[in-house]
């Protein structure tokens, strides 16, 4: 019998299946050594898949802006650390230990000593994998730098090597030559050129950590170092109150009660309720901007106005506008249940509408409240939107249903066509690696955000496991088959599942309920230079996201 060829997207898929299990599987033991067997399967898959993200994942050189990439989703400190520990919400904030967020990811983390790193779940199981997933890329690179540096069996370590040890154990403080000679030195293990090594150092520089390019790198070889000579090995463990909570919407649950209390208590269940997955300043901007900022909104036409606000050099036309609109309506719930979602109540009976930009048409009796929700990670999305759409039980036992009159989502997406900032309309979330998919009718269409300056593409999205696994071959594939996908993210079908079980099977809400969907452009995986580790949208995306927000809004009136 002839063999069967698999292509490289089967190989792929077949991969990110497998890592999946793997961590599965690993979750539910409750521990294990990423330098141990277990651990090599993960790190074995990745190769394989060689996700865009990671780069040079599979060459022998150091991977330098996917390091970057990971180093600001993990908590500061990580790479010191031999044990790191996931657990639920468990307690920790009210100990002595101080709470460390990454500056890219909205997760609680606490050194506990020296060598432990503990990582609280509260956004369910996307942020596991999204959290292994990069920690196995850094054991990858970690192990590259240990061989590299390293002479013999007997710990023997070359010149380079020494010198970064002596500069990052003393704290040393180093003038703009010494670091040069540093940085020289280490290109000669991580196989870079001095150029991009230098370009790098900048990049991970902060005011507080001028060296943490240098501390990075050394601590990783250092604990690689140790697992090779000491069998020292890291160890990632899994809290048993985590393994039986995770799952079981208990920070969702929390969450969706504080916001129905507050409805409650203001009296608005019988209103018509939009919700608004987005950020924490587009809709507020784009409502309340020109009622408090006049004189900026007269000498600024249109997105020129939230050019300006999201300046930022700036802040105090943000604090005028905050200012302002918690006297005309809007009521800001900071989350304190770990779901790490805050939310912005906005009673639109309190504006005066004649002030802003929109005009109220087919609501004129009866004003709408908008629920901003910022966004949620993955599979949070579900467990978020579908506590939300639960009716709100009262303590005699009778529930009353909220009147949900729509369901909007702006968010950021990776584009298979196009470049940064354009736009993306999906007309079905595909969810990989399952069969479950979700045509829906979108209310906002391509004609409705029609730029000059931006391309507006229409199609299928697919909702994928973890952006960090995702890799060009299997991308490719998604584009040029029948399923003709224009981009990809991690919460559309997740929502949608909450949204159409909520609506069609429980009865939750009306059956009717309008959606709508739309995306701008973070990044292109399929381009070379234009992926998520090579940086932020920075301005590119002031303009797709007031275009969208400003759409939405005017549906809604």
């Amino acid at each position: 019998m002839e063999k069967i060829k698999r292509t490289r997207a089967q190989i792929s898929t077949n991969a990110i299946e497998r890592i999946y299990i793997t961590m599965r599987h690993l979750f539910i033991r409750g521990f294990y050594k990423p330098m141990g067997v277990s651990g090599n399967t993960l790190i074995n898959e990745l190769l394989i898949l060689q996700p865009e993200i990671y780069g040079s994942i599979g060459e022998d050189i150091t991977e330098l802006e996917g390091l970057l990439y990971i180093i600001d989703r993990l908590p500061e400190g990580i790479a010191e650390c031999r044990f790191i520990n996931l657990t639920a919400d468990e307690g920790l904030r009210e100990s002595h230990f101080k709470k460390i967020v990454p500056a890219k990811r909205r997760r609680n983390c606490y050194r506990i000593d020296r060598d432990q790193m503990t990582i609280e779940i509260t956004r369910g199981r996307s942020d596991i994998y999204d959290i292994l997933t990069h920690l196995t890329f850094m054991f990858i690179e970690a192990k590259k730098i240990a061989n590299k540096v390293l002479i013999n069996d007997e710990g023997h370590t070359i010149r380079e090597w020494k010198h970064l040890e002596e500069v990052v154990l003393t704290n040393k403080k180093i003038n703009k030559n010494e670091r040069e000679v540093l940085i020289a030195h280490l290109s000669t293990f991580l196989g870079r050129s001095y150029e991009e090594i230098q370009r790098t150092d900048t990049n991970f520089a902060t005011a507080q950590a001028p060296n943490r390019f240098f501390q990075v790198i050394y601590w990783m070889g250092k604990l690689a170092l140790n697992g090779i000579l000491e069998d020292k090995k890291h160890e990632i463990t899994f809290s048993p109150i985590l393994r039986e909570r995770i799952g079981h919407h208990i920070s969702g649950e929390s969450w969706a009660v504080n916001i129905k209390n507050e409805l409650f208590k203001r009296n608005l269940f019988e209103r018509p309720i939009h919700v608004i997955s987005a950020n924490m300043h587009s809709v507020m901007n784009s409502i309340y901007a020109p009622m408090f900022l006049k004189e900026e909104a007269g000498n600024n036409k249109g997105i020129a106005l939230f050019e300006l606000i999201g300046n930022s050099e700036n802040k105090e036309l943000r604090k005028i506008i905050k200012k302002g609109a918690a006297k005309k309506g809007l009521t800001f719930i900071k989350d304190t249940t770990g779901a790490n979602i805050d939310v912005q109540i906005i009673d639109t009976e309190k504006i005066d509408l004649d002030k802003t930009i929109y005009e109220l048409n087919h609501c004129k009796d009866v004003r709408p409240v908008i629920i901003v929700m910022d966004y949620a990670f993955g599979e949070q999305a579900y467990e978020t939107l579908d506590e939300l759409l639960k009716p709100y039980e009262l303590r005699s036992g009778e529930k009353i249903h909220l009147n949900i009159e729509s369901v909007s989502v702006m968010g950021k997406a990776g584009i298979l066509k196009g470049k940064k900032g354009d736009i993306m309309i999906p007309n079905s979330h595909i969810y990989e690696g399952t069969a479950d998919n979700y045509p829906f009718k979108n209310e906002l269409k391509a004609d409705d955000l029609k730029d000059e300056e931006l391309n507006v593409y229409e199609g299928s999205m697919i909702t994928v496991l973890g952006t960090s696994l995702q890799n060009r071959d299997l991308l490719e594939f998604f584009y040029n088959s029948t399923w003709k996908v224009i981009g990809l993210e991690m919460e559309g079908a997740h929502y949608q599942k909450a949204i159409q079980s909520a609506s069609k099977i429980r009865g939750n809400i009306k059956k009717d309920i309008k959606v709508r969907y739309a995306y701008y452009a973070s990044d292109n995986p399929l381009e070379t230079g234009s992926t998520l580790a090579s940086g932020g949208l920075g301005a590119t995306g002031v303009r797709p996201t007031y275009l969208i927000t400003q759409k939405i809004l005017e549906q809604i009136f």
